[in-house]
C-alpha cells in the first residue's frame, strides 16, 4: 500500500515546495548556497518535467540578523520584522538571480493572515497565482514578516504563525497535487534520530509514536508545526512528504516513488470554499450546542437549529463564521451564522414559531470532526 501510494506521486502535475530556515542557512544564519543552488536546479528540474512549481521559504529573519550580526534570534517583535525586511532583500536576490541563469524567472509573494481571513482577497490570492503559473514564473511566497505579528501557535483567532500551515493553506487553495517539506532531517522519527533504536517512519499513521524534537534555533516551527500543517493539506486532498533538504536531488526521489522521508497520503477533501471555511479562517464567536445536536451535525448532515445551542460565546453579526462546539468548549464545525449572537441569545431565551428556522444552514458548515465530546 505504501508502494503504490508513493508511485502516485509520478503523475502531480502542481507542486509545492516548503523549504525551512535551516535548509536556506547556516548555523548563524548565513546563506547556505549550496543548498539553495542545488535547490534551485530540483525546482527547475521539475517544470522542465512538465510540472507547475510554487516554493514557500522561510529564511527571511534568520538571514536579516545574520547582516546585522547578531548571533543569537531576535526576541521583540519589532527587531523580527525589521530582520525580515533585510532578509527577504538578500534570499529573493539570490533566488531570482540563481533561477535567472537557469532560464527561469521568479516572483515574490508576501502574504499575511488578513489575505486569508477575508475571503475575496483569498481568491484574489488564487488567482494571482494562478496566473503565474499560466506565465511559467516560480511563485515564491512567505509570509510577511515585515507587518505580520503572528505567533507560532495557531489559534481560534490565528489562521497562521509559520511557513508551514502557510504551505498547506497554498497547497489546498491552488489544489496541488503534493505538498513536500523540506527540513534538516529526513523524515519523522519515532524517537530522537541519534538515539539508538530511532526509526524513520515511511507512511505515517495517526497511532504512530513520534519524536516531535524542536525547532531550529531561527525557526519557528519544528516538526510539531509540521505535523500541524500536515492535517490540513491531507484533509483538503493533498498529499504530504516530509523529507530533507540537505542535500540535491530529494525532490526527483520523492516524485519517482522512492522511500525517502514520509509520507502523509491524503484523506476527505472539502471542496474550495469548505477548505476556506474549516483552515482559513478565525471565527468571531462560538456556539455550544447539546449532544444531539452534534450527531444531527456529523451523522445526518442536518443544519444547526436554535433548539440545539445553548449557549453563545462572543459577539458577532449576522454572516460571520462561527465555531460550533461541544458542552466542554471542543470545536467540530464551523460555519457561517445567519443571524448575530443578540438574535441567537434572545432565540435561546424566547424559543417559538422561529425556532425550526436554522441559525446555519447545512450548505454552509463544514465538519471538522466527527469525535464526540
Amino acid at each position: 500500500m505504501d508502494e503504490t501510494v508513493r508511485r502516485s506521486l509520478a503523475g502531480a502535475r502542481r507542486v509545492v515546495v516548503k523549504v525551512g530556515t535551516a535548509v536556506v542557512s547556516g548555523p548563524q544564519g548565513q546563506l547556505a548556497l549550496g543548498r539553495i543552488g542545488h535547490l534551485m536546479e530540483d525546482l527547475r528540474a521539475l517544470s522542465q518535467d512538465g510540472r507547475e512549481v510554487l516554493l514557500v521559504s522561510s529564511g527571511a529573519v534568520g538571514l536579516g540578523a545574520g547582516r546585522l550580526g547578531w548571533t543569537a534570534p531576535p526576541k521583540r517583535v519589532v527587531d523580527r520584522q525589521a530582520c525580515a525586511a533585510i532578509g527577504q532583500v538578500a534570499l529573493m536576490s539570490l533566488y531570482d538571480a540563481m533561477l535567472g541563469q537557469l532560464g527561469r524567472r521568479a516572483a515574490q509573494v508576501l502574504l499575511t493572515q488578513d489575505d486569508f481571513l477575508q475571503r475575496q482577497r483569498y481568491l484574489n490570492v488564487q488567482a494571482t497565482l494562478e496566473r503565474l503559473l499560466a506565465l511559467g514564473v516560480l511563485p515564491i511566497i512567505n509570509e510577511n514578516d515585515t507587518v505580520s505579528t503572528a505567533e507560532l501557535a495557531v489559534g481560534r483567532d490565528e489562521v497562521f504563525g509559520d511557513n508551514d500551515r502557510l504551505s498547506a493553506l497554498v497547497s489546498a487553495g491552488l489544489g496541488a497535487d503534493l505538498l513536500v517539506l523540506l527540513t534538516s532531517v529526513d523524515g519523522v522519527y519515532t524517537a530522537p534520530p541519534a538515539s539508538p533504536g530511532a526509526k524513520r517512519i515511511s507512511r505515517y499513521a495517526p497511532d504512530e509514536t513520534i519524536h516531535f524534537g524542536e525547532g531550529s534555533a531561527w525557526g519557528r516551527g519544528g516538526m510539531q508545526a509540521k505535523l500541524a500543517a500536515t492535517q490540513v493539506a491531507i484533509q483538503c486532498g493533498t498529499p504530504v512528504v516530509i523529507a530533507s533538504g540537505m542535500a540535491g536531488g530529494v525532490l526527483q526521489r520523492v516524485i519517482a516513488g522512492e522511500d525517502v522521508g514520509t509520507i502523509f497520503p491524503a484523506r476527505r477533501q472539502h471542496n474550495r470554499r469548505r477548505q476556506w471555511l474549516a483552515f482559513a479562517t478565525a471565527p468571531a464567536g462560538r456556539l455550544m450546542v447539546n449532544d444531539g445536536a452534534r450527531r444531527a451535525l456529523t451523522e445526518r448532515n442536518a443544519s444547526l437549529l436554535a433548539i440545539g445551542v445553548q449557549d453563545v460565546l462572543g459577539s458577532f453579526d449576522a454572516g460571520a463564521v462561527v465555531s460550533v462546539c461541544t458542552a466542554d468548549g471542543s470545536e467540530f464545525a464551523r460555519g457561517w451564522s445567519d443571524q448575530s449572537a443578540n438574535e441567537i441569545q434572545e432565540r435561546i431565551a424566547s424559543p417559538g414559531d422561529g425556532r425550526s428556522r436554522p441559525i446555519i444552514h447545512r450548505d454552509r458548515i463544514v465538519i471538522l470532526s466527527t469525535e464526540g465530546s
